[in-house]
């Protein structure tokens, strides 16, 4: 496994809808490894294909005390509620934003196996779905911020643990 360079706001790769995997092969199984890696390297909760210079719907998803999960070509298909979350990304490291993400919600989409699956999330994983989905469409957290203006700098210490989206746990354990 290696830990690949994470591609960097501004990069014009984020902005790029990523490519439908069409066949589930060596190439996509050490892709997904080499995320996992680079996720926990980065002290990430969520990482997408397209964060890392490769645009696939891949996203791989490590919730705290929970197993990873791997989504191909997934799609949300159904969201619940609305809550204010505080949001990071490792695209974007030191920086958050507060804004609306869903309470509950349900993808589809294939397994590293290629085996179609169904993942219902709360909190957490809902954030990571809704906000790893979106780097797959070329979307960034901080489009839903009403301006720049509101995105704020965090603390150092606060960085070493940022995983917004990379830690949607801040959501919840830190007033968001």
């Amino acid at each position: 496994m290696t830990v690949l360079p994470i591609s960097l706001f501004g990069n014009p790769i984020l902005r790029q809808r990523a490519r439908r995997v069409t066949r589930i092969d060596g190439s996509v199984q050490k892709l997904i490894a080499d995320m996992v890696e680079t996720m926990r390297d980065a002290s990430g909760t969520g990482l997408a294909a397209p964060q890392v210079g490769v645009p696939l719907q891949v996203l791989v998803i490590e919730p705290p005390e929970d197993d990873v999960l791997v989504l191909i070509n997934p799609q949300i298909v159904r969201k619940k509620g609305q809550r204010v979350v505080q949001e990071g990304c490792l695209s974007l490291p030191g920086y958050r934003g507060d804004i609306t993400r869903s309470e509950t919600v349900t993808a589809k989409g294939r397994d590293r196996h290629g085996k179609e699956i169904r993942v219902r999330g709360e909190g957490i994983l809902a954030q990571a779905l809704e906000h790893e989905l979106d780097h797959l469409r070329g979307v960034l957290f901080t489009d839903y911020l009403e301006s720049m203006d509101k995105l704020y700098k965090i603390r150092p210490e606060e960085a070493e643990n940022d995983e917004s989206e990379d830690q949607p746990e801040a959501a919840e354990s830190r007033a968001s």
